[in-house]
């Protein structure tokens, strides 16, 4: 989540290893009922005319490693690090393609009308992606554009996120200064069954004269009226306050707010899963995540479906229901059939422990029912023993001109990774694609590396099994990579994308192809970076730690057999005052 009021991250402790044998499927929530989106009316995006001038204020997202590590540190682990080969650096692949995407000064400057100079500078970008129909829809914190799948040239945006879903601007500058909804951690999504094109987000209320918090959220929906996301979209929201007012479920230490929504679908739902935390309670008192269900039929149609809500969301044996993430499938094919309907998930095993070496998988059976009035799933989850991943350390970036941290007088940051959580989900060829970022050994040093992993489920006589079909690692020697994510298409075949830093590299775009026998191949640079990360966010003269907050995500997406992929850079170019970083949207041809 992103927060005016951020503050720096607590040191990550080690902590005791999970039991890591295989677990038996069972019940995975301990609540569910069925609530209603609300119609917020209709939208569509808007270009800014350029050239305005602005002046800046700064905004970043508190840090989910801090919001997700225990207090108190426990028993040592007998796991280690993992110490695999490092892949080589290789020249780019025939057909590769690829163009700048939105900027921090994009972002900065978006906006129209009243909402013209109404932006934060925001870090991290946190980055959704989608592909579909000859266009590509990117979203960032906090705005998003349209562009073209066959030139790059962006088509329209960028749109800030609170005009695009009709709330009231950020800010309104001036003496007394009006402040705007919060808005944060926005996905989008392509549906190849129904030609629309989804957009999620976080809201939280505050309160107009001094920006704070106040007492209300929401999960913003968007749903295109067509196959062309430059024209319009309906709009929906649902209440996440859980705090038992507007019919919604009562929940301890509510108000609570959902954090950085995930989104899937198979051929029946639209499913989103949050992490719910207490808007005032402080960022370490969480009610577990949270799923909603609901029809995908409906929300394309402009209907009003059931939203299925579960929470007391658990897993067996020491494991944690934590940023449960929802597969997307590449084609109408991938969907699982079975019991009515199958929706997958994977989640990390639990993110309050160091080392891990089991993965959960979680099946929402009997999706077809969501297009009825009172639908009725079931939620279950199998944990099983995987390779082994860890906390990730920061990592470090090649030196060079900072011209922020030089005139505020701080050294060089490094660039935050974050923790163990699991990734991007994709469903392909039977199998569930993902990946975490992991600690690597190498030598006398842990660097940070990727751990993925491909997983055969079944749903057959209605009980959940799953096992690891292939894993293994991607690291650079040296260097640093964190936040994959993996795009698939529907004959098996993948592309991870990353951001890659250290010593000999400012902040890049990589990439490896992954096969579900072969596992990765090489690394390639997508996007080189052209200078050190130098925005506000790790700078200890605006009361940070010296780690700059980076993406929590990237995104990866198959579009026949083309795999799109955008992540985070440093592009060079114009920059605002306070931050430099920028995507990158890269494409690959699958034979």
């Amino acid at each position: 989540m992103n927060n005016r009021f951020s503050k720096p991250a607590p040191l990550v402790l080690f902590l005791l290893l999970a039991t890591s044998f295989p677990l038996p499927a069972q019940s995975a929530f301990t609540k569910v009922s069925n609530e209603q989106l609300s119609p917020a009316g209709t939208t569509v995006l808007t270009s800014p005319a350029g050239g305005a001038k602005f002046s800046d204020d700064l905004r970043t997202k508190m840090s989910d490693d801090a919001d997700e590590m225990e207090e108190t540190p426990s028993a040592p682990s007998p796991l280690t690090f993992p110490t695999p080969s490092p892949q080589a650096i290789s020249s780019l692949t025939s057909g590769f393609f690829g163009f700048a995407g939105l900027s921090h000064f994009d972002q900065r400057t978006a906006g129209t009308g009243n909402f013209a100079n109404t932006q934060f500078s925001v870090e991290p970008p946190d980055q959704g992606l989608a592909a579909g129909n000859g266009f590509i829809l990117e979203a960032v914190n906090d705005a998003l554009a349209v562009f073209s799948q066959a030139t790059g040239q962006r088509l329209v945006g960028p749109t800030p996120l609170n005009q695009f879903f009709n709330l009231a601007p950020e800010v309104i500058r001036g003496s007394s200064p009006v402040f705007g909804d919060f808005v944060s951690d926005p996905k989008c999504y392509f549906d190849p069954q129904t030609q629309r094109w989804f957009v999620t987000a976080l809201q939280i209320d505050v309160v107009p004269a001094t920006g704070a918090l106040a007492n209300r959220s929401h999960l913003l929906l968007a749903v295109s009226q067509s196959a062309d996301p430059t024209q319009g979209f309906n709009l929906f929201k649902l209440d996440t306050t859980d705090d038992g007012t507007n019919g919604t479920q009562s929940h301890a230490n509510c108000p609570c707010f959902g954090d950085q929504p995930l989104i899937g679908a198979d051929a029946h739902g639209f499913f989103v899963s949050t992490n719910e935390f207490a808007i005032h309670a402080g960022p370490l008192v969480i009610n577990r995540t949270q799923i909603y269900a609901m029809s995908k039929t409906q929300l394309s149609q402009g209907v009003l479906p059931t939203v299925v809500h579960l929470s007391g969301l658990s897993v067996p044996n020491g494991g944690r229901a934590f940023s449960v993430q929802p597969a997307t499938s590449p084609d109408l094919q991938e969907y699982d059939g079975d019991n009515g309907g199958t929706e997958f998930f994977v989640s990390s095993f639990n993110t309050r422990v160091f080392f891990n070496n089991q993965v959960t998988v979680w099946a929402l059976t009997n999706t077809s029912s969501l297009d009825q009035t009172a639908p009725n799933v079931n939620l279950i989850n199998l944990a099983i023993n995987s390779e082994t991943y860890s906390v990730p350390p920061d990592a470090t970036q090649k030196p060079g001109p900072i011209p922020l941290g030089s005139m505020v007088g701080n050294p060089e940051e490094f660039v935050a990774t974050n923790e163990h959580r699991m990734q991007q989900v994709v469903f392909a060829h039977g199998k569930l694609w993902s990946a975490v970022t992991t600690g690597i050994q190498q030598g006398q040093n842990v660097l940070a590396g990727i751990a993925f992993f491909i997983v055969q489920p079944s749903t057959g006589g209605g009980t959940l099994s799953a096992k690891v079909t292939n894993q293994g690692y991607v690291s650079v020697q040296n260097e640093n990579v964190f936040f994959p994510s993996i795009g698939v298409s529907d004959d098996g075949k993948a592309v991870m994308t990353f951001s890659l830093s250290g010593p000999d590299f400012f902040p890049s775009v990589g990439f490896s192809q992954i096969d579900a026998e072969n596992g990765a191949g090489n690394v390639q640079i997508a996007a080189p970076g052209v200078a050190p990360e130098d925005g506000f966010s790790g700078y200890p003269a605006f009361g940070f730690r010296g780690v700059a907050r980076w993406g929590d995500y990237s995104a990866a997406v198959a579009d026949g057999d083309t795999i799109w992929f955008a992540a985070e850079f440093i592009p060079g170019g114009t920059r605002t005052a306070l931050a430099d970083w920028g995507t990158f949207i890269g494409s690959l041809p699958i034979d």
